[in-house]
């Protein structure tokens, strides 16, 4: 585990969370080469199996910004990066950033960060009260068509809209965000020539399209010094398994997630 709060002040922080990737096709993906920028991250090269708090894009969303991060797909007590601060916690350590504020967004704005979001799935487009309130939670806000998940090209419409951000905010000032991809969530289907349901085959599809566009955002974020970056699915879902299809279920292809985090722009990364 990294120190969060030896962290936190001194370099970006990015949360990247690739909406309803399954671990095993992630895995499945590296050890294929299909994902290679992504793989020169990976601390150890390989994905880390860790356990999702939430079956869905909007439940795992909020716990995720209130400190709850996939948890090690391992017994044992796991201490977190992040924690909101409330009595009788117990998964916090000396590495910890414990904040008082109720979201991790707040709590870094608190200490002079921007914080920005761009959405891709509909819990982010703001269209509704719904849609609105996840990224009520950032001072920027960005979501559009272009960025959600019926457009192919979605994953670099994304890099470019988050890389831009990041360039706005001045070099003096920290930055916080929050990378929703949409591409890996369903319909998939197109990412396949012919394909004409999503599967496990059309997933790892999207997710080489995610790879492809990664060095976009890479280059903003090494540009502006060293972030803390935080690499992981929010769920996984179901194409079929067991007679499940989808997620919002209790299935362990739904709670196992790849995860990852790493420090960007420190040597070997």
């Amino acid at each position: 585990m990294l120190d969060a709060r030896e962290l936190i002040g001194r370099c970006d922080v990015a949360l990247i969370t690739l909406d309803s990737l399954r671990y095993d096709v992630a895995v499945a993906a590296l050890e294929a080469g299909e994902t290679p920028n992504l793989a020169a991250l990976l601390p150890g090269g390989v994905w880390e199996k860790r356990h999702t708090p939430g079956s869905f894009t909007y439940a795992a969303h909020h716990a995720f910004l209130s400190g709850f991060l996939p948890t090690p797909a391992r017994p044992g007590r796991h201490p977190r990066l992040f924690a909101a601060a409330f009595e009788g916690s117990r998964s916090t350590s000396p590495q910890t950033l414990t904040f008082e504020e109720a979201t991790l967004p707040a709590a870094l704005a608190a200490r002079g960060y921007h914080t920005v979001c761009v959405g891709g799935v509909g819990f982010f487009n703001g269209r509704s009260a719904l849609g609105s309130a996840l990224p009520s939670l950032f001072a920027e806000a960005h979501w559009s068509p272009a960025s959600g998940v019926k457009n192919p090209d979605s994953a670099d419409v994304q890099m470019r809209v988050a890389a831009e951000a990041l360039r706005a905010v001045p070099s003096e000032q920290r930055a916080f965000l929050l990378l929703n991809v949409a591409a890996t969530h369903t319909p998939t289907h197109f990412y396949v020539p012919g394909a004409r349901q999503d599967s496990p085959e059309t997933q790892r599809a999207a997710l080489r399209t995610v790879d492809a566009a990664l060095p976009i955002l890479l280059d903003a974020l090494r540009a502006r010094g060293t972030t803390l970056l935080i690499i992981c699915a929010d769920h996984g879902t179901c194409f079929g398994e067991d007679g499940y299809h989808g997620h919002r279920l209790a299935h362990p292809l739904v709670w196992t997630v790849p995860y990852a985090e790493l420090v960007l722009g420190e040597t070997g990364a």
